[in-house]
């Protein structure tokens, strides 16, 4: 990878530009002590999702059932008409 120095000016307002490569994506900015800053594309995971991260049975059960889906491997749904026939008797009684 190749690694290029750019100068450039914070503005009146603390802003800087970083360019067209970060246009629309997430950043981490680190603070490295007195005048140094480290800028990384980050992806960000919402708090109330990240369990399933943490969780690799879980992980590993979403993903093989999403690969199963994008072959078409589906189960048969339920079957609806024998549901409504056993709801017609659970009224009748």
């Amino acid at each position: 990878m190749k690694y290029a120095t750019l100068t450039k000016n914070v503005d009146s307002k603390g802003r800087l530009t970083l360019g067209e490569a970060f246009a629309n994506h997430t950043v981490l900015v680190e603070s490295h002590g007195e005048g140094e800053v480290l800028v990384r594309l980050a992806r960000v995971i919402p708090a109330r999702e990240a369990w399933l991260y943490a969780n690799k049975a879980a992980l590993a059960s979403v993903r093989r059932g999403l690969e199963q889906a994008a072959e078409g491997q589906f189960t048969p749904g339920p079957d609806l008409k024998a549901a409504a026939t056993l709801a017609e008797q659970l009224q009748d009684e």
